[in-house]
């Protein structure tokens, strides 16, 4: 049983038959769950599942393993999961029934994992294409073999005959755009969030550790069935707000700081993503708050040039040509520096990020590579403003619905006005 209320499977059976309507006829697929991976001694880190596999069958469990067949058009589905013996029973607790696996993925054709390469090897016969799941996210850093590498070496050396093909080809461009049950999943992510921001409004002042607002949030998440944080979190007052990826949080939250926090709820395995920046005494200084509704100006505006058609790579040309301005009405460029600039835009000295990334199962969520924008997908929109010499850092970011003819902000109603959060703050 999940922390997370239960998924009508539909969501998942919808996922497989977008998937198996692109596959080859005469093929198979095969998609491997996440390992458990070590600690130290005799350790497991939190089980963390494969998101590609949960897209395609809700299953939430290690040592599971889905098969697609697609043979003169007719689709067979196939679901293998760990057994529970007793060891497991005392040690683990109960792994799921085929009965529960059958109704959480909607997959009828459900045995245990020690029958799965027997199912295979006649999944293979009169078949001459096979899909195989990898990471191929472009900013995957991986070091770790993962199951799903592990199992493409075994395939190889056991079918050598096979054409192999990769499955995030078909998968990716189907992950970025949301099906309803998926918004709403990310939209609960996002209420938990807000409700970590409304515990911050009541405990943030000077003297507090940046490591207490982080525990203030992750209170209020797990209190609401959140699996906790979508990514390590971001608490980092002062100077500290310049380091793009900070992570220490251990600081103290100084009297005149902003304190920039950068955190998400993560629920049923879905992220949402949100940036806010706060005064520790609960008033900006007149730059502070410059800066502040400069960043702010640039979200409303690029929030709303999120559209069907576009290409995120011209979307962060002209979010960039915002950020010049504002830059500029800060007189922190100039517009002759803006102009003779020749290696990389201007801007990037104080702007160094992008401005949008997919949102799903990942923070940073998958889409086909050269996929233009459309119709229910989620994505962040977060500038910022970084000025290390001043001690001042600010980014603000929500989540956005793309749609057919206008965006929804699901973090609308999170406080991101200056007057706003000032005002909750002195309550």
């Amino acid at each position: 049983m999940m922390r997370y209320n239960p998924i009508d499977n539909n969501l998942f059976k919808k996922n497989r038959s977008l998937f198996v309507g692109k596959m080859d006829n005469n093929s198979i697929a095969v998609f491997n769950s996440n390992d458990l991976m070590p600690k130290n001694a005799d350790q497991e880190m939190a089980f963390k599942q494969n998101s590609d596999l949960f897209h395609l069958s809700g299953i939430d469990q290690e040592e599971t393993t889905l098969i697609l067949t697609k043979h003169d058009n007719l689709v067979n589905e196939y679901l293998f999961i760990r057994e529970t013996n007793e060891h497991i029973m005392v040690w683990e607790g109960e792994k799921l029934s085929k009965e529960q696996a059958s109704e959480i993925s909607g997959i009828t054709m459900v045995d245990w994992q020690i029958n799965f390469k027997d199912t295979l090897c006649s999944c293979v016969q009169n078949t001459s294409v096979v899909y195989l799941n990898s990471n191929e996210h472009p900013r995957a850093n991986i070091v770790v073999e993962s199951r799903d590498v592990r199992f493409k070496k075994w395939f190889q050396n056991k079918f050598p005959n096979l054409i192999i093909r990769k499955a995030t080809n078909i998968l990716y461009p189907i992950r970025a755009i949301k099906q309803d049950q998926e918004i709403d999943l990310i939209e609960k992510a996002c209420n938990i969030t807000q409700l970590g921001v409304n515990r911050v409004l009541n405990f943030l002042k000077p003297g507090v550790f940046e490591y207490e607002i982080e525990a203030e949030i992750l209170h209020e998440f797990i209190r609401n069935r959140a699996s906790g944080f979508a990514y390590e979190p971001i608490i980092a007052a002062g100077p500290s707000a310049c380091v793009l990826h900070y992570n220490s949080n251990n600081k103290v939250c100084q009297d005149g700081d902003v304190v920039l926090m950068d955190f998400g709820a993560e629920y049923a395995n879905y992220s949402s993503d949100l940036t806010r920046c706060f005064p520790v005494n609960g008033r900006f200084t007149t730059r502070q708050r410059n800066i502040y509704n400069s960043v702010l100006n640039v979200l409303k505006k690029a929030k709303q040039m999120l559209r069907p058609g576009v290409l995120l790579k011209d979307y962060e040309k002209a979010v960039g040509q915002l950020m010049e301005k504002e830059l500029v009405d800060l007189n922190l460029l100039s517009i002759n520096e803006i102009n003779n600039c020749t290696s990389s835009p201007a801007y990037k000295k104080y702007y160094m990020h992008g401005t949008s990334h997919h949102l799903g199962l990942d923070v940073h969520d998958v889409s086909g590579p050269k996929q233009v924008l459309s119709e229910g997908m989620v994505l962040t929109c977060e500038p910022g403003i970084y000025i290390p010499e001043e001690g001042i850092g600010i980014r603000l970011e929500n989540d956005i619905l793309i749609g057919k003819t206008q965006n929804r902000d699901l973090m609308e109603n999170i406080p991101i006005e200056a007057e706003e959060i000032e005002d909750l703050l002195n309550i």
